[in-house]
């Protein structure tokens, strides 16, 4: 008769933990059957909801922290099994000192990186699709591009338009640093008045990302797998040769 290495009380807290485990993963995901991974190699980053700067958002809306967001980005840098990253996005927009910060991190790692649009990416949500290495965007999926803008009134009124052109210029630059827009599209697509109500801007739908050179391709997850093994593969054989 075999005897067991656990006692009943050891074996009583394992089959508590399982239990809560199931709980949080039906609550979390709305299943009890994730899928686990042995392989490492892709790492994903979802960035949904609003990007929540220095200041805590509306808690009823769902938001992106980039708080938690950084330290993810710095962990996957040091961690050498980890040859890529896939950025899901479907966000509406939000801070955008905290959003240029987590673009610019992920135009930085050494990773590779691709970006998947899904949903949409709008506002500074823009940079963010464009930061990796190759972008995709569903077909349905959504990009507004307008200035950035603040609510309520404004003390100061010249050296916050100052601020606000600088902050503009910034976005700009790394918006064509990082795609394949002119600075003259990606200003003329800012300031259109025809495309939404009661702002300047444009929407832009699948295909139309693509071809102003906002976003390299139109595709899902496949296609975005497919391309992010594909770069780690020309990165593996750049190292050897």
């Amino acid at each position: 008769m075999k005897s067991s290495n656990q006692s009943p009380s050891v074996e009583n807290e394992n089959e508590n933990n399982k239990e809560k485990q199931t709980v949080q993963n039906i609550k979390e995901l709305g299943t009890n059957k994730v899928p686990t991974k042995d392989d490492k190699t892709i790492q994903c980053i979802t960035i949904i909801g609003e990007i929540e700067g220095h200041f805590v958002g509306n808690p009823q809306k769902k938001a992106t922290k980039y708080e938690h967001v950084i330290p993810m980005l710095y962990s996957i840098e040091e961690d050498p099994e980890i040859k890529g990253i896939l950025i899901i996005l479907n966000t509406v927009g939000g801070d955008v000192e905290a959003g240029l910060a987590m673009a610019e991190l992920i135009n930085s790692i050494s990773k590779k990186v691709v970006t998947l649009v899904l949903g949409g990416s709008h506002s500074i949500g823009v940079p963010l699709a464009t930061a990796g290495d190759y972008s995709f965007i569903a077909p349905s999926a959504t990009m507004i591009v307008h200035p950035i803008r603040t609510n309520g009134l404004v003390i100061g009124v010249n050296e916050t338009f100052e601020y606000f052109k600088k902050m503009q210029e910034r976005i700009n630059e790394f918006i064509t640093r990082t795609s394949n827009i002119s600075e003259e599209e990606l200003t003329r697509l800012m300031h259109a008045k025809d495309e939404l109500v009661s702002d300047v801007g444009s929407v832009l739908i699948g295909k139309e990302a693509v071809d102003c050179g906002l976003i390299n391709e139109v595709g899902g997850l496949k296609e975005s797998l497919t391309k992010l093994k594909e770069l780690i593969k020309e990165d593996n054989n750049n190292e050897t040769t």
